[in-house]
Order: C-alpha cells, then sequence, then structure tokens
C-alpha cells in the first residue's frame, strides 16, 4: 500500500512535469537498472547529448533502480502519457510487437558484429518503429550482451547437464521454448524475486550476461558459469508515442541523434563492464567453463524451426542469416 500511494504520488507530480516549462521540456526517463550499470551509464550519454544539442531546451531527469515500477509497469506509464521514456529488455517489446520476438531466438547471430549490423540497418529501423501501433516508438538498441547459464550445485557442460533442473527465464515464451529444449525445466519468474529464489532452492539457476549475474549478487549463490551465449537479446531505448508527438521535428531528431551517440558510448561502457566483471567473479571463486557452443545450438535447433512456421518470421530469419 505505501509503494502504491508513493507511485500514485508520483505519477501525479510527473504529469505535470512531462509539460512544456515556458521554452524548456523535461524528458522522463524511468528504468529498472542501478547507476552503476553499463546501459545507464549509456542513457546519462543521451541525456547529455541531448541537453547539448537542444541547447537546454530539452533535459533528461533520470529514475533508475525501478523507482516507478517493473518493466511492465513502466511501459505501460508510457503508453498512458505519464512519463516520456524508458530502457527494457527486447523481449519486454516482444509482447506488443512481434517483431521483436526475432531478437531471442537462440544462436541466431553468428556473433555481436552480426548482431549490431542487424540492429543498426533496416530491420533494426523497422523493428523500432513496430511498437509505434501500441504506442511505444524505439529509439536505438543497447548492447546487453549474450546470455549464459549459472547455476548453485554443478557446473553446466553439455544440454545434458541442464536436465532435471529449474532455470528461471523471463516471462518469454522463447526463453521458456529455449531452456525446455535443452532439456532444462523454465521457470519464468520476476528478476527481483530471483535471489531469494535461487537462496530456497526454488529455482537451481538462471540465466544472464557478465554484468547483471554480477551486479545482481546472484554469484554469491550461484559458483558455476557456463559461458553458452545461447542469446543476446539488446535493450531497447523507447519513447511514449503520446511524447514522442508533443515534440517539434527538430526536437525529434535531437533526440534521434542524441540516442544515435549514446549507443557507440554504450558499447564502449558494455565491453569495459564485461572484462571487469569477469575478472571479479572469478575472484570470487565462480568456476567459469567455455563449452562446445555447437552442442546446445544444435539441441535448440527445434526452438528456431517452430519459429520459422510464421512466414513473416521466416523471411526476417532468412533476411538475417543472409547478411
Amino acid at each position: 500500500m505505501k509503494r502504491l500511494i508513493a507511485y500514485i504520488i508520483l505519477i501525479i507530480g510527473m504529469t505535470s512535469s512531462c509539460q512544456q516549462l515556458g521554452d524548456k521540456k523535461v524528458v522522463y526517463l524511468a528504468h529498472t537498472l542501478p547507476k552503476s550499470h553499463p546501459v545507464h551509464q549509456g542513457m546519462e550519454v543521451f541525456a547529455s547529448e541531448l541537453s547539448k544539442k537542444s541547447g537546454g531546451s530539452l533535459t533528461v531527469k533520470l529514475f533508475p533502480d525501478g523507482q516507478l515500477g517493473t518493466e511492465r509497469e513502466v511501459l505501460e506509464l508510457l503508453q498512458i502519457g505519464s512519463i516520456a521514456m524508458t530502457k527494457v529488455s527486447a523481449a519486454a517489446m516482444a509482447n506488443f510487437a512481434p517483431e521483436y520476438k526475432l531478437l531471442g531466438v537462440p544462436y541466431l547471430f553468428r556473433d555481436k558484429e552480426h548482431l549490431f549490423k542487424v540492429l543498426e540497418g533496416e530491420i533494426g529501423e523497422k523493428m523500432l518503429q513496430a511498437g509505434s501501433e501500441y504506442l511505444l516508438r524505439g529509439l536505438c538498441f543497447y548492447d546487453a550482451g549474450s546470455r549464459s547459464f549459472y547455476t548453485k550445485e554443478k557446473l553446466i557442460r553439455t544440454p545434458e547437464d541442464l536436465s532435471g533442473l529449474k532455470i528461471r527465464v523471463m516471462n518469454h515464451k522463447m526463453s521458456v521454448d529455449m531452456v525446455n529444449a535443452l532439456g532444462g525445466s523454465a521457470t519464468p519468474m520476476a528478476y527481483g524475486e530471483l535471489y531469494t529464489a535461487l537462496q530456497q532452492g526454488v529455482v537451481d539457476g538462471a540465466e544472464n550476461n557478465p554484468p547483471s549475474f554480477f551486479t545482481s549478487g546472484h554469484y554469491e549463490v550461484c559458483k558455476y558459469y557456463t559461458l553458452d551465449e545461447h542469446s543476446s537479446i539488446p535493450d531497447v531505448l523507447v519513447i511514449g508515442t503520446k511524447y514522442w508527438n508533443t515534440l517539434s521535428n527538430k526536437e525529434k531528431t535531437w533526440v534521434k541523434d542524441a540516442a544515435r551517440v549514446s549507443v557507440g558510448a554504450q558499447k564502449k561502457f558494455w565491453s569495459d563492464n564485461v572484462a571487469e566483471c569477469m575478472t571479479k567473479l572469478i575472484a570470487a571463486d565462480v568456476e567459469v567453463y567455455r563449452p562446445e557452443k555447437s552442442l546446445f545450438a544444435d539441441k535448440a535447433n527445434t526452438v528456431i524451426e517452430d519459429f520459422k512456421k510464421d512466414p513473416k518470421m521466416n523471411t526476417l530469419v532468412e533476411q538475417i542469416q543472409a547478411q
């Protein structure tokens, strides 16, 4: 109840704050990551660049750490126009625009270079636009690394080692199908509940990128990390179309340009942070294993084939694989 009251108060305050104040506008950007996260640092660059490009007429106020709710809750706030922007996983956007489902297909991208060639090209731009029908316009993709398995009791060397293990996944059909195809038991669960669930044995492990594995503290419970890199689901910087439509063409250009600059900076933040986090994980006695990825890719192939039964998605997969 206390959270609800605080939530309502914040919304009431922001509804007026998002309006134009004289010749200045304030852009409210809420997300669930801590300030230390490289994606948050990318958003700080976005804020700085937007202020510079607009001469201070457009400024960004950041609300990190889930201050205004979960990813889903904040997306809903964008849809009703209470706040302007958020950062969410592309998996969350798949609930609104089916094109985003592509980004969860296991082993679809050959490497990071291939991933960003797609994301920053025609396919990626169409994907960003696809959410507009649901009042959610994508601005850019941020590097969120590759997701890999971490577990409590044993090291995962092959897909067979996942048999019988309850693995936490996002509430995302592709992630559920992938873990089940690999032999594990997919268990959708809110990220904020995961640490306790690992401690209490509700789940046996989870899957995520190195910075998230480290900053969440999950490495304190899970001492095995298998870098199978089964999916590379990026983050998306999203603006509500209700707020977007209040901006002039010049302001929209400033926003898009600032987002583009922030992408380059965020990639560097991410790369540096991954190296730092891996060093810290090893120092914390986490056993890191690099498996033969083809073993996992072969077993997950059924997920891709099932996905391609949709003619539209099949065309997109073929276009991506051809690049």
